[in-house]
């Protein structure tokens, strides 16, 4: 992929081999095979999963810190948050630093829940890359790093 497109009389388009495509069904098959784990073992929607694995990674943040973090846009984040809170999953203080926020962390529930879905979607990304080699993974990441930065420079 060249990024030259030929010029005919007659455009053809193969749906199945565009690559925007392929990454949209490959999104979901990953998807689907990670939020079967959420969902079936702690009732969580994939917007309050990737709040959950941000905040217990890297601890307590305001809401637009998720989503500065995530591929989630702000409403998704609310509602997620909203949600957790309602669950007893979050826990809110005030954020000395800005007074219109609150800050998010995770309750004693809410690291209950992280620390026995962690090993469960580690085991499943194991899952996902049986037989493909450290090299084919690192190219593949490497791979979509480059793509990446060529969408920032568009």
């Amino acid at each position: 992929m060249n990024g030259q497109v030929s010029v005919s009389d007659e455009v053809r388009f193969d749906l199945q081999a565009f690559l925007p495509y392929r990454i949209r069904v490959f999104y979901t098959d990953v998807t689907s095979t990670l939020s079967e784990i959420y969902i079936r073992d702690h009732q969580l929607t994939p917007s309050e999963w990737r709040s959950m694995a941000i905040l217990g990674a890297t601890g307590r943040m305001p809401a637009t810190e998720i989503v500065e973090r995530s591929s989630m846009d702000k409403v998704s984040v609310s509602r997620a948050v909203k949600k957790m809170h309602e669950r007893g999953l979050l826990e809110k203080t005030n954020n000395a630093e800005d007074g219109r926020s609150s800050l998010l962390s995770l309750s004693e529930k809410g690291r209950t829940i992280y620390f026995d879905l962690v090993p469960k979607m580690l085991a499943a990304e194991a899952r996902m890359f049986d037989g493909v080699s450290d090299e084919e993974v690192s190219a593949f990441v490497a791979t979509m790093a480059k793509v990446r930065q060529n969408l920032q420079k568009a």
